[in-house]
């Protein structure tokens, strides 16, 4: 039996969760005090994802970059993807909090958005 210990991410609290598995089957999480708690802990030993914040490049902007996020998570293994996907990406100003940056990343299906605005000079 394999035990793993995680720390909870779902709420502010923090929960030290304990997730006891067998192969890939769950067979008890422990330690969290509330129902995102469980949820978390059994994604994360499962099909961990994260979502990814960087910066991009701007075209004629006040400002050089503009921060972007993805806007859900995506899997965990395609972080690296997403980042190098990121890289070459020119926008133009203005942009705007939730302007769509780039579709599909790294064939995830999830949409890249800006989340802040820039001025054209």
């Amino acid at each position: 039996m394999e035990k793993r210990e995680l720390t909870c991410i779902g709420c502010p609290l923090g929960c030290a969760v304990t997730v006891e598995m067998e192969g890939t089957e769950i067979l008890s999480i422990t330690g969290h005090t509330c129902k995102r708690g469980e949820e978390y802990a059994r994604k994360e030993v499962t099909n961990p994802t994260r979502i990814v914040t960087s910066i991009v490049h701007v075209n004629g902007g006040k400002i050089p970059m503009v921060s972007v996020k993805t806007k859900s998570d995506i899997p965990k293994s395609k972080i690296f993807d997403c980042a190098k996907a990121l890289q070459s990406i020119q926008v133009e100003a203005p942009v705007h909090i939730g302007d769509v940056i780039l579709e599909n990343v790294a064939g995830t299906g999830v949409s890249v958005v800006a989340t802040k605005n820039v001025e054209a000079l």
